[in-house]
């Protein structure tokens, strides 16, 4: 690719991901949707900007194609990145401590923001095809799956982090997220014994995971337990690990030390490395590895918090790009594909109506208020990149044909547009009051807290 075209796109990009979130500011439009509308503007599916650009941008020699699919390739591998940085600073910022005070919501939270819209996916495929118990169960995970990367920026943004809703809501989004890849690579096993039996040859889709690599029945009916047992000790063992590894980094580098923040990011992608190896979505890495470096980062007297140098990166540079690419994906002509709507039109109100019911629930029962079950119910509902991700897998695999693969983009796009917005408007109208839960370890709110998500 020419460098001066490269130069050209990436100022252009930068560009719209700058002025398009301040111009719709003025109309209250949150930075996350502001984002996936760049995106979308710049995306092959809608206006296509950066195919335009490129072959505008023939003069200088290079060939339009090839720059516009690689500069979309640069884009989705920043786009990981935001991903990582992202889930990682969740963790940071995810008190543990607050269970203290909202391990009831947690709880209640965790078991029906799963188990309700599992059943309710796993009803809705069944409807179709009865038949496919891989099936059932890979959408059974879709619906279970929570969008980490869209729960936190709206808590953060409307500064609920040391709330007892906010904690409760993102810390029973992340057990609930790490449960559904549970799941997922469960039915993805599944598909796999059942081509095995056939002795027909899985394609699939092959990822760093051990498992894509194994004969598909080597572990059997004990395929459960086992992936069980390992996420459970790689959680463990990652959290101690890396606590002693950052402790002892600390003592070696001070804190203002340039050095320091690109060895700690090179152990959390180390640590999502590995979990990748394991069959642990990236997700789950991330946010332990966060988890584990929370009480290192957080302020201490006449020091510069590590976190805020975390943050300036991500949310500064990263994390954008993830929702660019995200709405770079975004394809509204599965909208208009024949023989869909019906399967189209069951995902979405199954996935809106048990995702919005089952958090109600939930919080009804530990003490809180129809409008923060509500509340709660909404912000469990977005589905972004890890539920595509696994959709992607699935039709891989056979596992999901087109009809159901353009309902998951349509549920995405559909449940990922108007609910930061529709969240702040509940919030708002209600005039919803949150109580603050401080700790020692980190107190909140923070004076340069200024509600804004980048």
């Amino acid at each position: 690719m020419n460098n001066d075209a490269f130069l050209v796109l990436f100022i252009a990009c930068m560009t719209l991901m700058c002025m398009i979130p301040l111009f719709l500011r003025r109309f209250r439009v949150p930075g996350v949707i502001a984002l996936l509308l760049v995106g979308m503007l710049m995306g092959p599916n809608a206006l296509d900007l950066i195919s335009l650009l490129s072959r505008g941008l023939g003069f200088l020699g290079a060939n339009p194609a090839d720059t516009s699919a690689k500069f979309y390739a640069l884009v989705s591998a920043l786009g990981s990145l935001g991903l990582v940085l992202l889930m990682s600073l969740a963790g940071m910022e995810a008190d543990f401590k607050l269970i203290k005070a909202a391990k009831l919501p947690v709880l209640s939270l965790s078991c029906l923001t799963f188990l309700l819209p599992a059943v309710t996916g796993f009803a809705v495929y069944n409807y179709f095809r009865p038949d496919d118990l891989p099936g059932k169960l890979l959408y059974a995970s879709l619906f279970a799956s929570h969008s980490v990367g869209i729960v936190f920026p709206v808590i953060r943004e409307l500064k609920l982090t040391k709330t007892r809703f906010g904690a409760a809501v993102l810390i029973s989004t992340v057990i609930t997220d790490v449960a559904s890849i549970i799941l997922l690579a469960v039915s993805v096993q599944l598909k796999k014994q059942t081509l095995a039996a056939a002795g027909a040859v899985a394609v699939g889709h092959k990822t760093l995971s051990i498992f894509d690599y194994m004969p598909a029945d080597i572990f059997g009916s004990w395929f459960l337990p086992v992936f069980l047992l390992i996420v459970l000790l790689y959680m463990l063992i990652a959290i101690l690990v890396v606590y002693k590894l950052g402790n002892r980094l600390l003592s070696m580098f001070h804190p203002g030390e340039d050095m320091l923040l690109p060895i700690l990011l090179l152990v959390i992608l180390g640590t999502v490395l590995i979990g990748e190896f394991l069959g642990v979505n990236l997700v789950v890495g991330a946010f332990i590895a966060g988890l584990a470096l929370s009480r290192l980062v957080k302020p201490k007297p006449g020091e510069v918090p590590l976190i805020s140098r975390f943050e300036s990166i991500g949310y500064g540079l990263l994390v954008p790009f993830l929702f660019v690419s995200i709405g770079m994906q975004s394809d509204f002509s599965a909208f208009t594909t024949p023989g869909n709507l019906v399967i189209i039109g069951l995902t979405v109100a199954g996935l809106v109506a048990s995702k919005i019911f089952s958090g109600w629930l939930a919080m009804r029962m530990v003490g809180f208020d129809n409008l923060h079950g509500v509340c709660a119910g909404l912000m469990t509902v977005p589905q972004l990149s890890a539920t595509l991700a696994a959709a992607a897998i699935g039709r891989d695999l056979g596992m999901l044909d087109d009809n159901f693969f353009n309902a998951i983009i349509v549920l995405s796009i559909v449940t990922t547009l108007p609910v930061p917005s529709l969240v702040r408007w509940v919030i708002e109208r209600g005039q919803m009051k949150f109580k603050t839960v401080r700790t020692e370890a980190y107190p909140l709110p923070s004076p340069k807290d200024d509600g804004s998500l980048f």
